[in-house]
């Protein structure tokens, strides 16, 4: 299994330090940030030598060029993205693999925060690090795609194993979760996790990673087909792409 270590950084962004204790390569995904990686480098005693970016917002890739420097990892992202991807050295695109040693990352593109948003998807670790596009109980907002480019975005990954563990990019569980309660509000899977969300959040914990099966049963924006939702919002014949569109445009305003 892969050795994941969760970094908080600035307001609410994740990092996640991903190591193969075989062959010591040790990856940041999305670095906003360079200190706090190389200081839980230096307190594992790893030696980083890979970036994984997701997508080209600063608070992703803001530490690129310096960790590079310093260490002179690799950088990997996506080839439609690569110039706007700081300091890139390898691109990949959807069905490419990548290793960390004798692990191996899928690559998913799932665009529709940003139209070159990219996912890596360890399977034997049951790892998903998904960047700005799935949040628990929520969504990355359409920044540069459609709602039907990100509704197809997901797809490629609700399928996976429930098991399979989320590691999205930001603390916006409880803001997410309040909204899915007023499309919702007689699920009693999102009135139960809710409880859970408020209590982690009240002892400053995280409420990410979580599990893909967790957020199929709670989050609206996975949940499109849902009898309840589309009653609650008069859209009982409407594609499950448009009854997305809506939803997103609810959360935008809410």
């Amino acid at each position: 299994m892969l050795e994941v270590i969760q970094i908080p950084v600035m307001e609410d962004n994740y990092l996640y330090l991903i190591h193969d204790k075989h062959s010591l390569q040790t990856a940041i995904v999305d670095p906003a940030v360079k200190d706090p990686v190389l200081e839980e480098c230096e307190k594992q005693g790893w030696t980083l030598t890979h970036i994984l970016n997701t997508h080209h917002h600063w608070d992703h890739t803001g530490a690129n060029k310096a960790l590079k420097a310093e260490t002179g990892c690799e950088i990997i992202g996506f080839e439609g993205d690569a110039e706007r991807i700081p300091g890139i050295d390898r691109t990949v695109k959807e069905g490419d693999k990548i290793s960390l040693g004798s692990h191996h990352a899928q690559i998913f593109e799932v665009p529709g925060h940003t139209s070159g948003h990219i996912a890596f998807y360890f399977e034997n670790s049951k790892a998903l690090f998904i960047g700005d596009t799935l949040f628990a109980m929520g969504c990355g907002r359409l920044f540069e795609g459609t709602p039907q480019q990100m509704w197809s975005s997901f797809a490629k990954f609700i399928n996976l194993p429930d098991e399979t563990v989320i590691y999205c990019a930001h603390e916006y569980t409880q803001s997410n979760g309040r909204f899915a309660l007023t499309v919702e509000p007689e699920n009693t899977d999102l009135i139960n996790r809710m409880v859970d969300v408020d209590r982690l959040r009240t002892e400053n914990k995280p409420t990410v990673p979580f599990l893909l099966g967790l957020d199929k049963a709670t989050n609206p924006f996975l949940r499109p087909n849902s009898a309840a939702i589309r009653e609650k919002l008069d859209m009982k014949y409407a594609s499950d792409a448009e009854v997305f569109g809506m939803l997103r445009s609810m959360k935008d305003n809410f």
